[in-house]
């Protein structure tokens, strides 16, 4: 039996506009490499070799001398094509067929950026970033041979290290570091290609050294960030405790010293960093360049009046760097010059001087003046919030030591 159904004409209008009236398959999505469609090129990479230029790289890949000439023009004020880095990777997109005419020319100067030489419709050079992601981190540290080792173990970056040393210059001896001294800090990792390209901001830190507490609380007085102790107080100084970034001091303030150089014993009114040749060396502080010079014993050296009470003196320098010369204004942590080991010198290292109201006095050991608390009308506020960064950090856990097996010990075989 056959069944026959009528459908109204309102009922028939909903079909019909309920048909498509084409099947439209998927359009798949491009490869893209560093933006460009790959699907239709072939794609070369390789590393720039020692005293290779991009002409040598380019040889087999159909790019005429006019078009590197024109590129060679256009890239100056943008990244010299000159200029290739030994070791760094690159990438050619190209045709297939036999000429493979390259379209693109590309390189990573850094991890946090790539260059982009363009050959096809227009000639042009560009720097491009890549994405940065951005990444919340805590870790809690206890020392047994150096900050530096501990922090590294935990798979974070040596740009911390130096970053919690600036914060807590003025009360920890970073040079004195004991055993089980203890950290924890909260801070962001800034990250590209599964890679840490640099220390973002640090949102909490605590220092326990040689027995004493110290917490660095992040807060915004007057638009400006800085770290204050649980109290509002500054954990800033006037200066920085030392010109350089974490090193060693081989040789320390003293009336009587043995010279390495001239073998006779006179007073070393300074502070000796030792460091590799080329290190930046920065002031501590704001001030005004006084000298900045060659001259016997002392070598290359940069001499920096801060205010009437206070004079700082960099020696031995392998360069001065440009533009610091007498009258210029400097501020606090810009770089002056290199570490050499010119004038009476047996090695590379800075000798560090300072002066107190004019007499030279132990850069360790002097009384320096805090900077700026937090105002009163705001520290109601701030108080709050330290509270606040202080739950979060006591609720970070030190990684507990694992516990030591106990040996076993069997009886020995009798022998009847």
């Amino acid at each position: 039996m056959v069944s026959f159904f009528y459908l109204s004409s309102e009922e028939e209008e909903m079909v019909v506009e309920n048909i498509p009236n084409t099947i439209q398959a998927p359009v798949p999505e491009p490869t893209l490499l560093y933006g460009f469609p790959i699907d239709s090129f072939e794609v070369t990479k390789g590393k720039v070799k020692w005293n290779q230029f991009l002409a040598e790289i380019l040889d087999d890949y159909n790019v005429s001398g006019q078009a590197l000439y024109e590129l060679s023009n256009v890239s100056k004020k943008v990244y010299d094509v000159r200029k290739l880095k030994a070791g760094a990777e690159y990438v050619i997109i190209h045709d297939r067929d036999s000429l493979k005419t390259a379209h693109q020319f590309i390189f990573e100067p850094s991890l946090t950026e790539y260059v982009v030489y363009n050959f096809q419709d227009s000639i042009f050079a560009q720097v491009n970033q890549k994405p940065v992601e951005v990444v919340e981190r805590s870790l809690a540290v206890e020392i047994n041979s150096s900050m530096y080792e501990a922090i590294l173990e935990q798979n974070s970056s040596p740009i911390l290290v130096n970053r919690l040393v600036d914060v807590f210059a003025w009360q920890v001896d970073f040079f004195r570091i004991a055993k089980g001294d203890r950290l924890k800090v909260v801070y962001e990792e800034q990250m590209v290609d599964g890679q840490i390209s640099d220390i973002g901001e640090i949102k909490a830190a605590y220092f326990e050294h040689i027995g004493k507490e110290y917490y660095a609380i992040p807060y915004a007085d007057k638009e400006k960030i800085d770290f204050f102790d649980e109290e509002g107080n500054s954990l800033r100084k006037t200066f920085l405790r030392a010109p350089l970034n974490f090193t060693r001091i081989s040789s320390r303030y003293s009336p009587k010293r043995f010279h390495p150089v001239l073998r006779r014993y006179k007073a070393h009114l300074g502070t000796d960093y030792a460091a590799p040749i080329g290190t930046p060396i920065r002031t501590v502080g704001d001030g005004v360049v006084l000298e900045a010079r060659y001259h016997g014993g002392n070598g290359n050296y940069v001499k920096i009046k801060h205010n009437s009470n206070y004079t700082t003196q960099y020696l031995h320098m392998s360069k001065i760097a440009r533009g610091i010369r007498p009258g210029v204004k400097v501020k606090q942590g810009a770089t002056i010059g290199y570490v050499g080991q010119t004038g009476l010198a047996n090695g590379p290292h800075l000798c560090f001087r300072f002066w107190k109201n004019g007499r030279q006095v132990d850069a360790l050991k002097v009384d320096l003046p805090s900077s700026k608390g937090i105002d009163k009308e705001n520290l109601n506020t701030f108080k709050l919030h330290a509270d606040s960064v202080r739950e979060r950090l006591d609720l970070i856990e030190f990684p507990k030591p694992e516990p030591l097996l106990a040996s076993i010990k069997y009886p020995l075989p009798t022998v009847d």
